[in-house]
């Protein structure tokens, strides 16, 4: 597929390196030389400085028959004229943008052919929001992922001692939980992936991920780790976009304080929050903290743009008695750094939004794409469509599908029936299938695997 990508900053260059190594015929754009050289060092990939939203520019860079633009510069603007004139001029297939103003994000109207001829619109910040609130949603879990709309949901955890399955076999999942159905997708140890057996013995300190029904996620994780109790009062640090849209989105469930620094800011959320309590302040002030009861707080999120700020306000919230910490890292080198100590998450949006993108530019259908750990697996949801002469899937069961080396079928979403893999499932055209891969260089094979008829070839 040759695809252009506008902007070499964190998300377009991510995006660039999945893709490069996947076959397709890249080319990145963006204004900053000196980036560009450091991507096509690093990358098997073509790059050309400039506007990305000049004809000249996107023809320069191929425009004339490329399969898809996807803009993620740091200009909304920038993204949207570009989409424009791809459409206009060249007629590229599809256009991505990342629009970051909720202004134009609530005028459903602007983006059609007949206005804004932006085909995907992706927003970091509701994709971050929505990660967020799956967190909060299941205390103790380190990464939640809703499949087939929330129906499945794939979890992490991390093993602790005294944990019922700690020390047992994976096969006695079952014995543990006779009426419960699920399956252990992947486990990461010191770091390293391993291929869930029946005899896999989990240890503590494992990073386990797990898929079931959204109706017995606690049921499983209690099996891992002492459940969580509910969360109750969240105080979050930075009164941003992504900072007012979580308020917003659970300020009727829980008890929700927000500190912010700018004046004018606060008289916004003020303005537009109905429960939330705005504190004008520095979330690092040790003072406002102990004065506003850190110690009773469930979460303390920091989500300014600002990662020291981040870190140091999460590292002083969690020495006050804050129970738990969760941490917006701008830059993906500090991510691994800095999870798992005093810091319990850190989120990185370059990955979620890497995820809702990729979604977008893998071929067959493919419905989602999310980055487990980091980056360093997938898990993929796919429709099988066609019948049994047209489908490499259809109709057989798992076991007789040839999938790629390192990847496994976790669970198949039929209707609203969640169906947990066994070997001798059979999938069905219309099924929803959740694939883990542990290798991604492997994903073309996945995709082909769900390509109906002659493009299979």
């Amino acid at each position: 597929m040759k695809i252009i990508i506008l902007g070499a900053g964190q998300v377009g260059g991510s995006l660039a390196e999945h893709l490069a190594s996947e076959a397709n015929d890249i080319t990145v754009v963006d204004t900053d030389g000196e980036r560009l050289r450091d991507l096509g060092d690093r990358l098997d990939i073509r790059t050309v400085q400039g506007r990305g939203s000049l004809p000249s520019i996107l023809r320069q860079a191929g425009a004339d028959d490329a399969d898809m633009l996807v803009a993620v510069t740091s200009s909304d603007e920038t993204n949207m004229v570009a989409c424009q004139v791809a459409h206009t001029l060249f007629h590229t297939p599809t256009k991505i943008a990342r629009v970051r103003e909720a202004a134009y994000l609530t005028r459903n109207e602007l983006f059609d052919n007949e206005a804004i001829p932006v085909d995907v619109l992706i927003s970091p910040e509701q994709v971050v929001t929505n990660y967020i609130k799956r967190l909060i949603q299941h205390p103790g879990a380190l990464q939640v992922i809703d499949f087939a709309e929330g129906k499945a949901q794939l979890v992490a955890v991390r093993a602790y001692y005294g944990g019922p399955l700690v020390g047992q076999q994976l096969r006695q999942l079952r014995e543990h939980m006779p009426n419960v159905e699920t399956r252990v997708a992947a486990i990461f140890r010191r770091d390293r992936p391993i291929l869930p057996q029946g005899d896999t013995v989990i240890e503590a300190d494992d990073e386990v991920f797990f898929i079931a029904a959204r109706a017995n996620i606690r049921a499983v994780m209690s099996e891992m780790r002492r459940l969580d109790e509910t969360y109750k009062r969240i105080v979050i640090a930075g009164g941003g976009q992504i900072g007012e849209r979580l308020a917003e989105a659970i300020e009727s469930r829980y008890q929700v304080k927000i500190i912010e620094m700018n004046p004018a800011r606060c008289r916004h959320l003020s303005d537009t929050l109905d429960s939330t309590v705005v504190l004008q302040g520095s979330a690092s002030d040790r003072d406002l903290l102990l004065e506003e009861n850190i110690a009773d707080a469930d979460i303390f999120l920091a989500l300014t743009n600002d990662d020291e700020a981040n870190i140091m306000s999460s590292l002083l919230a969690k020495r006050l008695g804050a129970k738990k910490v969760m941490t917006i890292i701008n830059n993906p080198a500090y991510v691994d750094l800095i999870q798992g100590g005093d810091i319990d998450i850190a989120i990185s949006p370059q990955l979620a939004t890497i995820g809702t993108l990729l979604a977008h530019v893998r071929r067959g259908d493919i419905v989602s794409v999310h980055s487990l750990r980091r980056g360093a697996a997938e898990a993929i949801e796919a429709i099988a469509h066609g019948d049994a002469k047209s489908s490499k899937v259809i109709g057989k069961a798992i076991e007789n599908i040839g999938l790629p080396p390192g990847t496994t079928i976790g669970a198949i979403i039929r209707d609203e029936e969640v169906i947990i893999a066994h070997d001798d499932t059979v999938i069905a055209a219309g099924d929803h299938v959740i694939l883990f891969l542990v290798d991604k260089k492997h994903i073309r094979d996945v995709e082909k695997l769900f390509h109906v008829g002659l493009s299979f070839f």
